[in-house]
């Protein structure tokens, strides 16, 4: 069961012998593991990925008044960066999951939807 803790869900249940671990490094502090936070542990690769994409889409929130360009700067310099480990014999998907590579198309859409001047709902 995935039950929402603050921004991120995480799976509750009993340890998982198999699974996808979500973890997230933060690109403020590039290649220090020291800063890695695990998200949680799933039991399918479908449920760890709407955990490090809406990981991603959290750095967003409020940021439609600027350009897609300077959102994703943004992103890459200061945001978290999670990644999807398989565990236990899990199967490695054959794309794995690349935050920045989501970011990057997050950005844009949210771009799109609220154009210079446009402020988004909230902000």
């Amino acid at each position: 069961m995935i039950t929402a803790v603050g921004n991120i869900a995480r799976n509750n249940e009993e340890p998982l012998s198999r699974g996808f671990r979500v973890l997230a490094d933060d690109n403020f502090h590039f290649m220090d593991e020291d800063e890695r936070t695990c998200l949680g542990e799933f039991s399918t690769y479908e449920d760890a990925l709407a955990v490090a994409q809406r990981a991603v889409e959290a750095f967003f929130e409020g940021k439609g008044e600027k350009q897609a360009d300077e959102i994703y700067d943004d992103y890459i310099s200061f945001g978290d960066d999670p990644f999807i480990v398989p565990f236990g014999g899990a199967e490695r998907p054959e794309t794995p999951f690349s935050a920045w590579d989501y970011a990057k198309g997050y950005a844009e859409r949210i771009a799109q939807a609220h154009p210079p001047g446009d402020k988004p709902p909230g902000v």
